[in-house]
């Protein structure tokens, strides 16, 4: 990817846009949740993205389940409010989520039986132009020119490293899901683009295990980084970052326990990175969208709750000090009978665990951006306030104040009017001009004409 492109990415996915910006070592990166049973289905669901909020978060991960979304052909399948489409949940999560202060990342998934031959959800579907089409149509429902929220973040497929989701894994002893994710993920990165070119797309969101070859009575399975090295090799396979869950191996184990390479926990992170780099000729960014740690007694074989709350800090702070890493999810929120995952910060009563304000306490001070800007030029910035665009339209004067900090110093206070854009964000002239070798803090807080506010904070080191 070209490096005015590489740099659009890390803007969009960490909240901040610099035009003259590159991924850094980073103090600061994006903190989300994905927990659809808790912020779509549940009675609790207002109370829980609220709670999620507060948590640190700003960013919800959802699942787009084609299936889910449409168990009948539609009449009009580019048309969202055809009756066939069931999308009444997932738009009141955009909506609430922007409420919330928080953008959502759509994770397109699974193919309904009228569309692949009435067969499981992990097979391919007969034509991928219905694929097309179906991202299509969710990416123009969601770009902000119709009234539905805006959604920005997009990836394609979960887990297609494993049969779990995608089948075949192998013909004979060949791995084929390679080639099979390869058209699905041409097929949906190619309708939400054209459905908003502003889009920012993930690859991969592959599982941390895979065996590398086909065996007997059991799921079959390829490696993280087998899948990835040989996606390299397909053509036509742009993504503006790589998906990953770097979960253990075991509900017991450490966040940092030893695994076997091409296998990607945290602990072999750093080696996938440079291997992404040398398979992609380009620094590849990464999102980890899913990852997170189980309590007993609900997974008799998973850590006590004061472990969850150590090794949640231990995992932030590991993606906190990795300089690829762009986004960390935390999957899930709040356990729940609606899913079997019992990874939350807080329990099925809504009380929290220990890992609620652990998770918290680092999360309020890691979510942002920190990036490179050019000493001597004064940057101009792009930030997305979700809760000022839930609250104000397109062109909506929105006054604020920024401070800028280089350490304890004080360097600038401005307050600047811009107009608010459909796809959440505020574009904004800096007035400093960075000094090389110095970092500044930038805090910005905004405020639209009915007193709604909202701030962001960024780390730039000026180079």
């Amino acid at each position: 990817m070209l490096r005015a492109a590489r740099l659009t990415l890390l803007a969009l996915t960490a909240l901040l846009v610099l035009g003259a910006a590159q991924a850094t070592a980073a103090p600061r990166m994006p903190i989300g949740f994905f927990d659809d049973p808790t912020f779509r289905w549940s009675a609790d669901r207002a109370e829980n993205l609220q709670r999620a909020a507060a948590a640190g978060a700003s960013i919800i991960h959802t699942t787009a389940n084609w299936p889910q979304l449409a168990p009948t052909r539609p009449a009009d399948a580019s048309d969202g409010d055809d009756p066939a489409y069931h999308l009444a949940d997932l738009d009141e999560l955009v909506a609430h989520a922007a409420s919330n202060g928080m953008r959502v990342m759509i994770n397109i998934t699974g193919t309904p039986k009228w569309a692949n031959g009435n067969t499981s959800p992990n097979h391919m579907p007969k034509r991928v132009s219905d694929l097309t089409t179906f991202s299509r149509m969710l990416a123009t429902r969601y770009n902000g020119a119709h009234d539905k929220g805006y959604v920005g973040l997009w990836s394609v497929w979960n887990e297609p490293n494993l049969q779990q989701f995608l089948m075949p894994q192998y013909v004979g002893k060949k791995i084929v899901s390679v080639s099979n994710y390869a058209k699905l993920y041409r097929a949906a990165y190619a309708g939400i683009k054209a459905g908003n070119r502003g889009a920012q797309v993930a690859a991969g969101e592959t599982s941390a295990m895979g065996r590398d070859k086909p065996s007997k009575g059991s799921s079959q399975t390829v490696s993280p980084g087998t899948f990835a090295r040989l996606l390299a090799q397909q053509k036509g396979i742009k993504f503006d970052a790589w998906a990953h869950h770097p979960y253990p191996t075991a509900p017991n184990a450490k966040p940092l326990e030893k695994v076997r390479y091409p296998n990607v926990t945290l602990s072999t992170m750093p080696r996938f990175e440079k291997d992404l780099r040398k398979w992609y000729h380009r620094i590849v960014p990464i999102w980890i969208t899913e990852y997170g740690h189980e309590t007993k007694p609900g997974e008799r074989k998973g850590v006590t709750l004061a472990t969850q709350a150590k090794y949640a800090k231990q995992a932030l702070g590991i993606a906190r000090k990795d300089p690829n890493v762009q986004m960390f999810v935390w999957f899930t929120f709040r356990d729940s009978s609606g899913n079997p995952w019992q990874s939350g910060l807080l329990q099925p009563s809504g009380a929290a665990k220990p890992s609620y304000s652990a998770f918290g306490a680092v999360a309020r001070l890691t979510d942002g951006i920190s990036a490179n800007v050019r000493a001597g030029r004064k940057p101009t910035v792009t930030l997305y306030f979700p809760t000022l665009s839930y609250y104000n339209a397109a062109g909506t004067p929105i006054g604020m104040t920024y401070s800028i900090r280089d350490g304890a110093k004080p360097v600038a206070v401005e307050q600047p009017v811009e107009p608010m854009r459909a796809n959440q964000s505020l574009s904004i002239p800096l007035a400093f001009t960075p000094v090389k070798k110095h970092t500044y803090t930038v805090t910005v807080t905004a405020n639209d004409p009915n007193g709604h506010t909202e701030t962001r904070v960024a780390t730039l080191k000026a180079i």
